[in-house]
């Protein structure tokens, strides 16, 4: 009997949420009707005891009752999962993770009838080779090889783009996924997440090679304020995305479902072995995950054969003018603007800020407690280095220039739409109307620096250009260079890049000579 008390009193318990909750409901209903609801309310608990009851005498420990008219059966409850589950909350407590992290993949039709390019038996041998040599299980099926041959079809130019950015943020990556004990092959995950693009953002937020959501960033110590969004910084964000790698092999062991949760997260890693009956192959588990997840081991491993094989395809990608080992880095000490250092190095503004996509804004700022890095191509490094003085003073005497008396702000401003032109790009357009290349991308909410023939950019600008000025200055075949000149005013002058300068005249060292003949044309 007393078992019996003890088993209604903990019953009760259980319902009392929902009774407290009827009662809330009905605080403004009149009393006749308050005493109907709360003899309903008696009588519902009566019949869940009654059914309560049934149920534990009933049904076997193992099993769970559950609304047959979606399955007919009872759900079972698997152990692995629970493991799972387990480990998961075990690496949240104790590393303080967060446990999802949401990331946008382009979603793949893979309805689309492409053609085939590559024979079956030859792309199996192929697979198999690879499989013999990682730890991913990289098996052929249908789904993967559908989507290689639509990259060889139709995506060649983007492939080889992909490769030639590779020899500069592979070298970077390998060696910190080597320090955590993460398969190499790690790194084409950054292939599928960002295109390589360090700054690109999705619809959702999720930001940098590697993707990262504002929280999840936050939580492996990545910065983002006005200034700087370390999401942004390859070096950063790829030891966060390590981090976050490894603790996902903690949880699952295999290297396949850490890309899936990667993905999805492992909550929903966990959801996809319940619903497919305690699977832990990710082809088992595949039609239970998201459909973006779905598709993105796949990527992955169409990415793994397409960068193993791709002589072998024909891409021809072009060598990358950037070097990761060819660069230094320097503590900065005082505010200093991207622009600043591409004036003074006389360096093209695009490869100052290819070098350094995480200041949001080209700024690089000062904080005391903490210490930004200015990473620079060992030439232009040492230029800097042995003239830093003279770099902070140009730098101030630059700001102190945009600090205009309050007369001059109280001047409206002129909106211009430009359309760009061959031959522009935005170091151009922004020099010609006197404003910052990132205010252009503000304005137009740019993601990088990439411009196309006839495209509109709305233009700020408190000293508009006047219809004399309009033209550009014509490029002469020949330039003598003058006093005070430097690659840079040369470059700005004519609407031409540095890189090019250098490339037509590569006996001439960047310390220009007055009376030296350059080659613009």
């Amino acid at each position: 009997m007393n078992k019996y008390a003890l088993f209604l009193l903990v019953v009760s318990f259980l319902f009392l949420p929902l009774s407290a909750q009827v009662k809330k409901d009905s605080t403004s209903i009149p009393e006749k009707v308050i005493v109907h609801k709360e003899l309903e309310k008696q009588q519902a608990e009566k019949d869940s005891l009654e059914l309560g009851m049934k149920v534990v005498r009933e049904i076997p420990v193992q099993e769970i009752a559950m609304d047959t008219a979606v399955t007919g059966e009872p759900l079972k409850l698997y152990p692995e999962a629970d493991d799972f589950d387990k480990n998961l909350l075990n690496e949240l407590y104790n590393n303080d993770l967060y446990d999802y992290m949401y990331d946008e993949l382009v979603q793949m039709d893979y309805s689309e009838t492409v053609k085939q390019t590559l024979p079956t038996d030859t792309l199996k041998a192929r697979l198999a080779a690879i499989n013999e040599t990682t730890p991913f299980q990289i098996d052929y099926n249908p789904v993967l090889e559908k989507l290689i041959n639509k990259k060889l079809s139709y995506q060649r130019v983007y492939m080889e783009r992909l490769m030639t950015l590779s020899d500069y943020y592979f070298p970077l990556f390998e060696p910190y996924l080597d320090q955590y004990d993460i398969p190499l092959e790690m790194k084409y995950l950054a292939v599928v997440e960002s295109a390589l693009d360090p700054r690109i953002k999705s619809r959702v937020g999720a930001t940098g090679l590697w993707q990262f959501m504002f929280t999840t960033g936050r939580s492996f110590d990545l910065e983002v304020n006005s200034y700087v969004d370390e999401r942004m910084d390859p070096i950063k964000s790829t030891q966060a995305a390590c981090k976050f790698m490894r603790s996902l092999y903690n949880i699952y062991g295999d290297w396949d479902l850490v890309l899936a949760a990667y993905n999805s997260g492992p909550g929903n890693v966990n959801k996809a072995i319940r619903r497919s009956g305690g699977y832990k192959n990710y082809w088992n588990i595949r039609p239970y995950l998201p459909r973006e997840t779905a598709g993105y081991v796949p990527a992955f491993q169409a990415m793994m054969y397409l960068f193993k094989y791709g002589p072998e395809h024909g891409f021809q990608p072009q060598q990358t003018l950037y070097k990761t080992i060819a660069t230094d880095t320097i503590s900065i000490k005082r505010m200093i603007s991207l622009e600043h250092v591409a004036q003074f190095t006389d360096q093209d503004l695009e490869v100052i800020q290819f070098h350094n996509p995480s200041y949001k804004l080209d700024i690089i700022p000062v904080v005391e407690g903490k210490t930004y890095n200015l990473r620079l191509p060992i030439r232009d490094a040492a230029k800097f280095v042995s003239n830093e003085d003279a770099v902070y003073a140009f730098a101030k005497a630059e700001f102190e220039k945009i600090e205009k008396p309050i007369p001059e702000l109280l001047k409206a401003e002129s909106r211009t739409v430009y359309r760009v032109k061959s031959g522009d790009y935005l170091g151009k357009i922004a020099n010609r109307y006197g404003v910052r290349v990132s205010q252009i991308k503000r304005w137009n909410s740019l993601r990088s620096n990439n411009l196309r023939i006839g495209q509109r950019l709305y233009i700020h600008s408190r000293n508009p250009v006047t219809t004399s000025s309009s033209k550009p200055t014509e490029t002469p075949s020949t330039y003598k260079v003058k006093s005070g000149d430097s690659l840079w005013k040369i470059a700005n002058k004519y609407g031409i890049s540095i890189a090019s300068i250098r490339k037509m005249n590569p006996a001439k060292s960047d310390d220009l000579k007055i009376g030296d003949i350059l080659k613009l044309k």
